[in-house]
């Protein structure tokens, strides 16, 4: 039987650089919509589900996704592997693929990749990226992460760390050794028993920073897309060649500072 493939993408209006940001305009839509329709394009996707939190902060959220006929959860602020658990189990999916809601260049044709690899193979946890100490390899805000929903389950009930729950899923590779198996595949067997694969580029971008978490982030996604006049079928790859051709784009954000594993939202622990 074919496995049901969803996508579930996360995002709060709480967030803590720059609160508002997942209905902040890009060329004429919300970077929410962005995010949605581009991840929509994956061909390995049944489905595609915004997982907002329930706070009252969130209810423009819901009521856009609402208004716009984006399907969409409400679940913990802060407990965010909680919030993934039970959109996965009310979608009834047997994978589940994370995507952020702050990353309005994702690429369907890497999270087809991610989801490929998982399907074909028997790992427990695909991703093209993972945080400091690894090293990556796709410019930030292309990351893509997939697990099998019974895994995720398993996860769900043993993880009982912060980072754990409000990072979604640093507990499945914690402490892996990754060993090279091609110039684009690494994996390893985690501490805890889980079986990680990583996908990387040949070339190394993995200091371009595509995500949106500060002003000077938005500045630069709005102008991405102006110079593709609003449109969002452009791949990274035309993004890439972008940044290349006027290497003064990327110097809008090149002092921000991304954000590691270790830091948890200081209000999750009151």
């Amino acid at each position: 039987m074919k496995s049901k493939v969803v996508a579930i993408i996360q995002g709060r209006m709480s967030s803590s650089r720059l609160p508002g940001k997942i209905l902040a305009d890009i060329a004429g839509q919300p970077m929410l919509t962005r995010v949605f329709t581009r991840t929509s394009r994956a061909k390995t996707l049944n489905e595609v589900i915004f997982a907002t939190t329930t706070d009252l902060s969130d209810d423009p959220v819901a009521e856009y996704c609402d208004f716009s006929g984006i399907p969409f959860t409400r679940g913990s602020l802060f407990d965010v592997l909680d919030r993934y658990y039970q959109a996965a189990s009310q979608a009834k999916a047997d994978v589940v693929v994370r995507v952020t809601a702050d990353c309005p260049v994702i690429d369907p044709d890497l999270i087809d990749d991610v989801v490929n690899t998982l399907l074909d193979n028997e790992y427990d946890f695909v991703c093209n990226r993972l945080p400091p100490p690894w090293h990556r390899t796709y410019p930030i805000g292309l990351d893509v992460e997939a697990c099998a929903f019974k895994i995720l389950k398993k996860v769900w009930k043993e993880a009982k760390e912060p980072q754990h729950r409000e990072h979604a899923m640093p507990y499945f590779y914690e402490g892996v050794e990754l060993k090279p198996q091609s110039r684009t595949l690494e994996t390893g067997v985690s501490p805890r028993g889980y079986k990680i694969a990583l996908l990387n580029h040949t070339t190394d971008f993995g200091d371009y920073r595509w995500t949106v978490d500060t002003p000077e982030d938005l500045e630069f996604m709005r102008q991405v897309y102006g110079r593709f006049n609003g449109r969002d079928d452009f791949s990274w790859k035309e993004v890439l060649d972008l940044v290349h051709d006027e290497p003064e784009l990327m110097k809008i954000n090149e002092g921000v500072e991304h954000k590691t594993l270790k830091d948890i939202d200081k209000r999750a622990l009151k």
